[in-house]
């Protein structure tokens, strides 16, 4: 006989919570992402809707467009806005172990999932970038 009601044992844990924007017809993709060790990850690009990432091995730097680049380590949980805004890094801090995690996209219809910025947009943008990434003057 199947319980009813919610479980006794097991735990329920909300990692994080956000309330995306969701494109009407939107695709879903689940996929697993794997950096070598001491790898920068993919070049700057943009989501065509929300991701939401968790963390299964390693460590990860993250920065998205506007904040300040920082460490997301396993068993921890992420997300990006998707849209317009530009995921700037995503690489393996560890020198030792891949790290490792887990995305779960919300794609809207007709639009690749990813789109990556060439050098001309990169630099018109660098302004959006958070203070902390730009270069110290000599």
């Amino acid at each position: 006989m199947l319980p009813i009601g919610p479980s006794k044992t097991n735990e329920f844990d909300v990692l994080l919570h956000q309330n995306p924007v969701i494109t009407p017809n939107s695709g879903a993709m689940v996929a697993t992402v794997a950096v070598p060790p001491g790898d920068p990850g993919s070049g700057p690009h943009r989501h065509s809707g929300p991701v939401f990432g968790y963390v299964l091995e390693g460590e990860i730097l993250f920065e998205l467009e506007g904040e300040e680049p920082y460490a997301i380590k396993a068993g921890e949980a992420f997300w990006e806005p998707g849209g317009d805004v530009v995921h700037y890094q995503a690489g393996n801090l560890r020198e030792d172990i891949t790290s490792k995690f887990v995305v779960f996209m919300l794609c809207a219809p007709d639009v690749p999932m990813m789109t990556y910025l060439d050098e001309e947009e990169i630099a018109g943008r660098a302004h959006l970038r958070h203070p902390s990434t730009q270069a110290v003057p000599q």
